[in-house]
């Protein structure tokens, strides 16, 4: 077990199983497949994320190092949210980007979905955590791995 102390930008609590990815996260490429096509497990579309491809998101908590990618990587994130398919929380271990912080902050004021979203846990928490390990987040940012 190990714990890790990073930034709230949107507060809650959860305790989830990790799917990991060691690539930069595009939100509009992993969301919008499943999306459009109505999927219920929400699995990753992104070919170009190996780790994730083709996973189930949803429910899960996902560790990453930052988002990359489409500029209506918010916008993919509210939708999700707004449609309460979204992953338990998403944690990443450098700063995420303005646009997916949109999303998410505005997904937790404009919707009853429930997802806290960490950042800046730093590169031990993404060499730590593997998937499948169990991940509990605490409102205050600090990040269990088991």
């Amino acid at each position: 077990m190990k714990q890790f102390k990073g930034r709230v930008i949107v507060a809650g609590s959860c305790t989830a199983e990790a799917l990991v990815s060691h690539g930069g996260f595009n939100t509009l490429a992993s969301f919008q497949t499943p999306m459009m096509m109505g999927d219920k497990e929400v699995k990753c579309s992104d070919q170009n994320n190996p780790d994730l491809y083709k996973k189930p998101m949803i429910g899960k908590a996902l560790c990453l190092p930052q988002t990359i990618g489409s500029t209506t990587g918010g916008m993919a994130l509210y939708t999700v949210l707004s449609s309460g398919k979204q992953p338990a929380c998403m944690l990443f271990s450098m700063t995420i980007d303005s646009l997916a912080a949109s999303g998410a902050i505005l997904g937790s004021i404009w919707t009853d979905a429930k997802m806290p979203v960490i950042d800046e846990l730093g590169d031990e928490f993404l060499d730590y955590v593997k998937t499948g390990m169990q991940i509990t987040v605490e409102p205050d940012g600090t990040v269990t791995v088991v």
